[in-house]
């Protein structure tokens, strides 16, 4: 589907100005507030999208919850919801080049990437909970003979979900999939800096069948539209993804209204750990570059602290250095571009003083470091990587979300997984070796939600995604991810 050709159509197509989804229609903000959309291809306005305002965001919540009330969706056949959802999985994938091209317009990831992880993984996701509708049973608990206990999974209500820039097709059909097969209205809120492709999800969805109030889509600020959806007492379930500072405000906020369950899938600072023995060091080498380097860094699990063996650390670091300078950095709409833009100019402002403070700390700047193709006007950045890194240095501690890595040396296990763990994060990590019973140890001492072992990246829709320690609660993906969209009711019954 890389049809050159077709991509360079697409790539200027006029995108009107974008309204919200509220109670099945597209809408204007409130006194026609909008906000520019600005495209990290070139740093120039791309479109507007509507700026909602408290009263905007209100309105959706209550849509969504007129629509759980009455039951229009929660209360249709399973095998209605579930026809409904594969059609709308359907959509999408006939679209998927579309929406590909017009995502990467507004976040800048590489077209090779977005086609597979936006819209495929999207159509994927929709269908994978569409297919689960019709066998969530109940359960029958072991009872006396002259008692019946049963457990029923009923929806929680209307459900807030908060969607990062980065991948917003992908991480925006891990909460409504299941949310949604679960039974549940949602109002969903994409970043003001990557909404497009979520918008057009909401009218594909629409265009499915969904029932209008079922799915509202309202764009905006964080402090208005994400304030009034954290405090509302009419939102039962609030799922995010983002930073750990927006996380906590979510949960004072849950404290301070309904205490409405916050799942939270935060920041990540993961370890890929590489032994002497890995199987194929220059495999390992390219695929962590990838692992690092692919859209521009901005990635959730993305292994941006590498720890390798001392005794074949230079090997190592030259060999991955060699694959990261192989990295075709620019264009994203061009099909020989291996990583694209960074999402926005401050997002490059601040990965560019992360590569400072690292080398004001003691870190030796061995690649990278600079901004690329600024007569562009866009926002493009060389792969980065930062030997002698200790574990002290901002670098090793705090998550930069661009394309830069922090590299240190260890000398044996003990001292690898000390380090692996020395931070406040634990969403992935990785570990390359042929020893088997190693490879066991270091899953159970890695404190991370996810470990790839002789590998990195790449976990389908089977298996869930959720962190430990400050990188969050909950899980996306997997039938797991249905759990935070029901509530367990139990009837105990007399016979």
């Amino acid at each position: 589907m890389l049809d050159q050709t077709r991509i360079d159509s697409l790539r200027n197509i006029k995108i009107p100005s974008q309204g919200l989804l509220i109670d099945g229609s597209f809408t204007e903000a409130e006194a026609g507030a909008v906000m520019d959309v600005i495209s990290p291809l070139n740093g120039e306005v791309l479109t507007s999208i509507a700026a909602a305002s408290k009263s905007d965001t209100d309105r959706a919540i209550q849509s969504a919850r007129a629509a759980f009330e009455d039951g229009r969706w929660r209360k249709m056949a399973p095998a209605m919801r579930k026809q409904i959802m594969l059609k709308w999985a359907d959509l999408i994938e006939a679209e998927a080049l579309e929406l590909a091209v017009l995502g990467v317009r507004d976040n800048g990831t590489e077209i090779g990437m977005a086609l597979n992880a936006e819209p495929g993984s999207a159509a994927g996701t929709i269908r994978y909970y569409a297919e689960a509708i019709d066998k969530l049973y109940g359960q029958i608990a072991p009872t006396t003979p002259d008692l019946l206990g049963l457990v029923h999974h009923e929806p929680v209500g209307v459900v807030a979900a908060v969607i990062p820039w980065n991948f917003p097709l992908m991480i925006g059909a891990w909460k409504l999939g299941p949310a949604l097969a679960a039974g549940n209205s949602v109002v969903l809120k994409p970043s003001e800096m990557a909404s497009l492709s979520l918008l057009r999800l909401g009218e594909l969805a629409l265009q499915a069948g969904l029932p209008p109030g079922v799915l509202n889509i309202v764009t905006g600020t964080g402090q208005v539209v994400g304030e009034t959806l954290s405090h509302s007492m009419d939102v039962d379930v609030i799922t995010f993804t983002g930073s750990g500072a927006t996380g906590r405000k979510l949960l004072e906020a849950s404290a301070r209204s309904n205490l409405k369950r916050c799942y939270l899938e935060l920041g990540g600072k993961s370890a890929n750990v590489v032994f002497a023995d890995a199987p194929d060091l220059a495999e390992a080498a390219k695929v962590s570059a990838a692992g690092i380097f692919r859209n521009s860094g901005q990635v959730c699990v993305a292994g941006s602290r590498l720890l390798v063996e001392r005794s074949v650390h230079d090997e190592f670091v030259a060999e991955l250095a060699k694959a990261a300078a192989a990295m075709k950095v620019g264009d994203p709409l061009d099909v020989t571009t291996n990583a694209g833009a960074v999402n926005n100019e401050g997002q490059l402002k601040q990965n560019l003083a992360f590569v400072e403070t690292a080398q004001a700390e003691g870190g030796t700047l061995f690649q990278g470091g600079a901004r690329l193709h600024g007569d562009t006007g866009g926002y493009f950045m060389e792969p980065t990587i930062i030997t002698g890194v200790a574990e002290t240095h901002t670098i090793a501690q705090k998550e930069v979300f661009g394309p830069v890595l922090a590299v240190t040396a260890f000398d044996d296990e003990d001292q690898a997984m000390q380090l692996a763990n020395s931070t406040d994060y634990g969403l992935a990590g990785g570990i390359w070796t042929s020893d088997l019973s190693r490879a066991h140890r270091l899953i159970r001492a890695m404190r991370t939600g996810v470990v790839h072992v002789n590998t990195y990246g790449g976990s389908d829709i089977t298996v869930p995604l959720g962190g430990v320690k400050q990188s969050g609660n909950g899980h996306d993906k997997s039938l797991h991810a249905i759990e935070k969209f029901v509530d367990l009711k139990t009837a105990w019954i007399k016979l």
